[in-house]
């Protein structure tokens, strides 16, 4: 997320009731996840063993609970809970705006798009020419969709991120990461009835141009599809995942977080993908493998009980 206008870091640090170390002259242009950051952005860290991926990211500005060697040109912000303070942020410069009517007056809707009954439009959402958008879709506040989208009956855009801290010495034991990113739906997407679309932490959910969605479809926070992927019926796709162009999930198939599904790929139904794919192959079973070698694989396993009682009869 960026903000309106840089921020100055010490109006961060004293906002936050942190310690400043490092150029105290620096001014933050925005909120984001390590993942996501750009120079001027504000990230945080709170476990040692991310330490250095933070600390040598692009962010210029990082909240952190311990005091260590600061990198030249960048500012630390120390306290003992940057995970509340990120929060503490999120709510101050993406503050909550409650609707006042089904379609926020702040909404931008293109010529030629259709809005049919019940839909939901939140505030500073975008929609281009020629869209279609069929009854009781909800899309979230800052929504970005393009030109000639069907949206179907049901699909929600923009709710928040599945994202949370333990806090095991408490009754209550799970913190929420409040979300302050996006969801953007390129030019000539569909979008099946049902679907589901998370915002990220703070950056992007993109729906490249030109993909296809089917019917109960959940798209997990941060990720990126790339253009013209179809995607068939409960598939689920965690978190920060890069699906790129010209990818093919079949039903039911479940993707890991933090992982790339290379150009062309295809995965059969009902198969989990724990970690990146290559391109331009196609997949099947839990966990993938080479679908080709899977199958032949399953068609030994059939012989089991045949081999069984060959070799029962060579014992005897």
């Amino acid at each position: 997320m960026k903000f309106e206008a840089p921020v100055a870091v010490t109006e961060i640090a004293a906002y936050i009731g942190a310690e400043l170390v490092g150029n105290t002259q620096l001014m933050a242009t925005g909120i984001n996840e390590i993942h996501k950051v750009t120079p001027g952005d504000i990230s945080f860290v709170d476990f040692e063993k991310y330490y250095n991926a933070s600390l040598n990211s692009a962010a210029t500005i990082i909240i952190i609970n311990k005091k260590v060697d600061c990198p030249e040109g960048k500012a630390l912000l120390v306290l003992d809970d940057p995970f509340s303070a990120y929060v503490k942020l999120v709510k101050r410069f993406r503050p909550f705006e409650p609707a006042t009517k089904a379609i926020s007056d702040s909404a931008i809707i293109g010529e030629g798009t259709v809005i049919q009954p019940n839909v939901f439009i939140g505030n500073h959402v975008r929609i281009g020419r020629n869209c279609l958008i069929h009854p009781n879709v909800t899309i979230y506040d800052y929504c970005e969709i393009g030109d000639n989208v069907i949206i179907h009956a049901g699909t929600v855009l923009g709710a928040d991120a599945f994202y949370f801290k333990k806090r095991p010495e408490r009754e209550v034991n799970y913190d929420k990461l409040e979300s302050c990113g996006r969801v953007i739906i390129e030019s000539d997407v569909e979008l099946g009835a049902g679907c589901t679309i998370d915002k990220g932490v703070s950056g992007d959910t993109i729906i490249g141009r030109g993909t296809k969605l089917d019917n109960m479809i959940h798209v997990g926070h941060g990720t990126v599809i790339g253009r013209n992927c179809l995607i068939a019926a409960q598939v689920g796709i965690a978190g920060k995942a890069k699906i790129e162009d010209n990818v093919i999930l079949w039903g039911q198939v479940g993707v890991n977080k933090d992982l790339t599904i290379g150009k062309g790929a295809v995965v059969l139904a009902q198969s989990g993908v724990p970690a990146s794919l290559e391109g331009g192959k196609t997949y099947f079973g839990t966990p993938v493998e080479d679908a080709r070698v899977k199958k032949k694989e399953l068609a030994w396993v059939k012989r089991i009980p045949e081999m069984w009682e060959k070799l029962k009869d060579i014992r005897q």
